[in-house]
């Protein structure tokens, strides 16, 4: 372990980390203001084996994204099961599937990947996959500013911003590309930190600029941004706002246009397959095992199976008398019908029902319902309304995985170091270059013990992570 691991910092140290990431704009330095997180008094440790799975972890989640786009592809040709393109397109507009189906995106991945990771008793747990992630501005400078502090930092001072800053350099294909970020009104809450990522992007060679997608100019020739009082030509789009909003963007239609016309190059890909917690039901449904395995190998489904959760759709569909929903049972007693989830005790009902993707409700944590946080009959209520859904809104079925507690020292109300016994949400943020996707850094967001939803909330803490040995 290195000495600045070790160390925690004294309370004036973390009042000008404090002061640093107000003048970043990703926090809120008065607390008469609202502090809407914790600060760590120190990087959040991670044992020499956490640390070494999370550098490695960005290429085997890069293989299922391609992997997946390719069960997606030969599905709806009928080439493999046709039922995983009939889940991932459930309740999509036919204009979505079609700007996916394009030959332009067909092999197109999403160029930032973020697990949402769990350290439990039975090893690391992935319980969500996010390809439009928010946190990477905040990350950054989290990161900065305790490497400032003299911390060592996992994926170092600018380890985020550099691969940000890689990432869409390859993406667009030109040395200096000129980068649009496009944020929406329902993504408004992250624009600060994109906003201080995009200054970080340029001083690594990448012009990139946060537009409002009312600030982006369409024309014949393709799309432009104001700069200095000129029209000045976007290369890429980041796409910072999800694919169930374009009702909601009336821009949205000009810019997935000149995408779709190869004037503009757009990431992530206009692909909602790729976006759907689905997903890890059909890694682990054992109609798709020899095709997993063709895919992905024998090593690399088999470590993919241990740190994916095994999750079920809730999907209506009737089974026949003699058939058994794969993997889930009760007491010991395969499942017939999601009807059988009803009516269980509490200690029974240790499951987490969320929608899979394309909703509002699909992300930071909105649509999450855990069984046994719930009273009996909202739980049961919880499973008919998941189950009715699913034309419109396909909801996953997944075991209530526990993270491991610890004790969590950070800046105090009153300015002191104070201590919390917490579970901590890891997001390790991987960048896509060529076939690569290396580790930029990892957010730790140590939560309240008493808490069952572990995310972003006022009372939890958010530090970077630091690798012990």
């Amino acid at each position: 372990m290195s000495p600045a691991a070790k160390v925690e910092a004294d309370p004036a140290t973390l009042e000008a980390i404090g002061e640093g990431l107000a003048a970043d704009g990703v926090w809120d330095a008065d607390p008469e203001g609202g502090r809407h997180f914790r600060l760590g008094a120190a990087p959040f440790p991670l044992s020499p084996e956490t640390a070494d799975f999370l550098r490695d972890l960005g290429g085997h989640l890069l293989a299922f994204y391609r992997a997946l786009g390719l069960l997606h592809r030969q599905a709806y040709r009928g080439i493999a099961p046709g039922f995983a393109a009939r889940w991932l397109d459930t309740g999509k507009p036919d204009g979505v599937l079609e700007l996916a189906r394009m030959g332009r995106f067909k092999t197109a991945v999403p160029r930032v990947i973020r697990p949402d990771l769990f350290v439990t008793d039975q090893g690391p747990k992935i319980t969500e996959l996010d390809s439009v992630p928010g946190g990477m501005g905040l990350t950054d400078a989290l990161s900065s500013r305790y490497a400032d502090a003299g911390f060592d930092v996992l994926g170092g001072a600018d380890g985020i911003s550099q691969g940000f800053a890689a990432m869409l350099r390859d993406q667009a294909k030109v040395d200096d590309p000129t980068v649009a970020v496009v944020v929406s009104d329902e993504s408004e809450a992250y624009r600060a930190e994109m906003t201080f990522l995009a200054m970080r992007a340029r001083l690594f060679g990448v012009s990139c600029h946060v537009l409002h997608p009312s600030e982006v100019i369409a024309t014949d020739e393709g799309l432009f941004l104001e700069r200095l009082g000129e029209r000045v030509q976007i290369d890429l789009v980041y796409r910072f706002f999800e694919l169930f909003d374009l009702e909601n963007i009336p821009e949205s239609g000009a810019i997935l246009g000149a995408a779709r016309k190869g004037a503009v190059g757009i990431t992530p890909p206009p692909k909602p397959e790729l976006e759907e917690k689905l997903a890890m039901a059909l890694l682990h449904h054992p109609a798709l095992a020899r095709w997993w395995k063709k895919e992905l190998g024998a090593e690399r489904l088999a470590l993919l199976q241990s740190v994916i959760p095994q999750t079920w759709v809730l999907d209506p569909a009737p089974l026949p008398d003699h058939a058994i929903i794969p993997g889930l049972t009760l007491d010991g007693a395969p499942v017939q019908g999601w009807h059988q989830l009803k009516g269980l005790g509490q200690k029974a009902r240790r499951f987490v029902i969320k929608p899979s993707g394309f909703s509002p409700n699909a992300w930071g944590s909105r649509g999450v319902l855990i069984g046994h946080d719930m009273a009996q009959d909202e739980w049961d209520r919880a499973v008919d309304d998941a189950v009715a859904a699913f034309p419109q809104t396909p909801h996953i079925l997944q075991p209530f995985h526990k993270a491991v507690s610890s004790q969590v020292p950070f800046l105090g109300e009153g300015g002191g170091v104070a201590r919390m016994r917490a579970r901590t949400r890891l997001c390790p943020y991987y960048f896509v270059t060529g076939d690569s996707a290396m580790l930029g850094g990892v957010l730790a967001t140590p939560c309240p013990e008493n808490k069952k939803k572990i995310h972003g909330m006022r009372e939890a803490i958010n530090v970077p992570c630091t690798a012990l040995g």
